[in-house]
């Protein structure tokens, strides 16, 4: 998925249409501030993609040229960075956001034998407290207030990187920082930066409180809330991105085909993708996906880990979502195709005997990426929630990996405990929040550039040397 990204890149800056079209994309406030949100969770993704095994100390009885041993479990880099924090060490079942105590009474036994019922302490949780009833407030509040201030160190760090960067470009310092202050550049960098103020001043706050405090609690198991939705984020692009990587050659190929050639090729494509969107999407990736885990469990010999199997599930998800997903974008390319094929530049390649699939491929094509791009970007989102549905319905992504519909199935009963247990699904709910309005917003300034019918075009009001609007 990086590769591709990478080069579509290499694609953009070749051609001067599509750079032209991207700087109107970087002209929309809106759109830039949702892509600064967009890459702090494919930063978290890409470090949660980095796999290795641990290699383990040799045997004391193990001979010299004996062949390195690896440990079972398969670690991210997200883990190693992450393993010196409270997030990476569970707790024995629920408690309270920033709590140092369980939130469930237990039978405890005092020194002198009795048998008393109380809220134990957490074992890593506020630990390094004394006493919580006194401390932990204070401890909490000069946590925060070092998070924030690394945080705002941070965002001044990278303004001034910036203020550089543009001062070089421009040749002119001050003038630089003034227009960077004032907002008056072409791209919003003062609305980007300060997203980024804002993102930085969460991380640390969140990386202080971290240290010592299981920040958003713990689920019914012990393990930390916000452990889980740092891992989700990963499972959550790898289902918008993958599956609609799945999905563009089908309906690139049968869309153009279709509008092209007409006639009878015409009429089995329509035929097949009528009789795809008749059956109920649910009921069809249901069927797939349980054939797809009966055909794991019954070749449980091709994974060696629980991990593998997990990423072939969930790689065999994406493609069936992909390969059941495509009709929609296939009637929008063949629309567009069967205007495209009446064209003098097309009618002009057919006379000169251009044959028939070098005149899709290098004519029809890319004057329908614009409608791919656009519904690539806006099938995301979508793609993004209908994980969280399929995990709900228990027909998801495998339950040893962790993700937003998971978290939301285990909080469907924890919402009707008495005391109620609410964290889980508040922040399987800001994190997809957060996610999903990122990416409609990006892709909203995405179609806005690229279609030019839908655009919709923003006055600014500017002052006037007289004084007049």
């Amino acid at each position: 998925m990086v590769l591709a990204v990478l080069a579509y890149v290499w694609r953009v800056r070749r051609s001067p249409a599509l750079r032209a079209t991207w700087r109107r994309v970087a002209g929309d406030a809106p759109a830039m501030c949702s892509a600064v949100v967009l890459s702090c969770f494919v930063i978290v993704g890409l470090l949660d993609s980095v796999h290795f095994q641990l290699r383990l100390p040799p045997a004391p009885t193990a001979a010299a040229d004996a062949p390195p041993a690896y440990a079972p479990v398969v670690t991210s880099l997200l883990d190693s960075l992450l393993a010196g924090s409270v997030l990476a060490k569970p707790e024995k079942t629920y408690s309270a956001p920033l709590a140092s105590h369980q939130f469930s009474k237990e039978s405890m036994v005092a020194g002198d034998g009795t048998v008393t019922r109380g809220y134990p302490r957490l074992r890593h949780g506020g630990a390094h407290l004394t006493d919580p009833a006194t401390q932990s407030w204070p401890d909490i509040r000069g946590q925060l207030a070092r998070g924030m201030a690394c945080g705002l160190a941070a965002a001044l760090l990278v303004s001034g990187l910036l203020a550089v960067f543009l001062a070089r470009r421009r040749g002119a310092g001050r003038v630089a920082v003034r227009d960077l202050l004032r907002g008056n550049s072409q791209v919003p960098w003062r609305a980007m930066l300060l997203t980024l103020t804002l993102l930085f001043l969460v991380a640390g706050a969140t990386g202080a409180l971290s240290t010592g405090y299981h920040v958003l609690g713990t689920d019914r198991t012990g393990n930390d809330v916000l452990w889980q939705a740092l891992k989700s984020i990963r499972t959550a692009l790898v289902i918008g991105t993958l599956t609609t990587l799945a999905m563009l050659p089908p309906a690139i190929v049968f869309g153009i085909a279709a509008g092209y050639f007409k006639g009878r090729v015409d009429d089995v494509i329509q035929y097949l993708y009528t009789t795809l969107t008749s059956i109920p999407g649910v009921l069809l990736v249901a069927a797939c996906s349980l054939m797809m885990q009966v055909y794991i469990e019954n070749h449980a010999e091709y994974f060696n880990t629980s991990a593998a199997r997990a990423d072939a599930r969930l790689f065999l998800l994406c493609m069936i979502l992909g390969l059941t997903g495509w009709s929609a974008l296939c009637r929008l390319l063949r629309a567009e195709t069967l205007k495209l094929r009446e064209q003098e530049y097309v009618q002009a390649a057919r006379a000169f005997g251009v044959s028939h699939w070098r005149i899709m491929a290098r004519h029809l094509l890319p004057n329908v990426m614009h409608i791919v791009l656009i519904t690539a970007v806006l099938e995301f989102s979508g793609l993004v929630l209908y994980e969280a549905v399929l995990s709900y319905l228990g027909i998801g992504v495998d339950p040893s990996m962790s993700s937003f519909g998971s978290m939301i199935d285990g909080a469907r009963l924890e919402m009707s405990r008495d005391p109620m247990i609410w964290w889980n699904l508040l922040t399987a709910f800001v994190f997809l929040l957060a996610l999903v309005l990122a990416a409609n917003l990006f892709a909203d300034g995405v179609r806005d550039a690229f279609d030019p019918r839908s655009r919709r075009f923003r006055f600014k009001l500017k002052q006037a040397p007289g004084g007049t609007q």
